[in-house]
């Protein structure tokens, strides 16, 4: 079963900046850490880190589809990155989940496998 984990937390941008570079390291291993025990259980099946908000651009709904700076909703929390995995169940993705370095809160969904081919 696919999971979808969101990455999000308050001005991530600017608390990743000011980390130490021994700071960063240990949120490094942790990323390790976390993929490690995701494939001993299952698959990634992709992940990144996401560029900050104010790199994106957002095609609004409608018949002109206008785009806009930004992302499509203003919030507190800031998407940092994501995972989808593979593993067993949701209480599988949310012990895996765990393991991320808690820089960030971290969502994790459920997908409904609608094919994209």
């Amino acid at each position: 079963m696919r999971f979808l984990l969101l990455l999000t937390e308050r001005d991530h941008f600017a608390r990743w900046d000011a980390l130490t570079e021994d700071q960063r390291d240990v949120a490094m291993d942790a990323f390790r850490t976390f993929a490690k025990a995701v494939q001993e259980r299952g698959e990634i099946v992709d992940g990144d880190a996401l560029f900050a908000p104010a790199d994106a651009r957002t095609v609004q709904p409608g018949p002109a589809r206008t785009v806009t700076d930004g992302p499509y909703a203003e919030t507190v929390e800031q998407l940092a990155g994501y995972y989808v995995i593979d593993v067993a169940d949701l209480d599988t993705a949310v012990d895996l989940a765990r393991l991320l370095p808690d820089l960030t809160a971290v969502e994790v969904r459920p997908t409904r496998g609608v094919p994209i081919r």
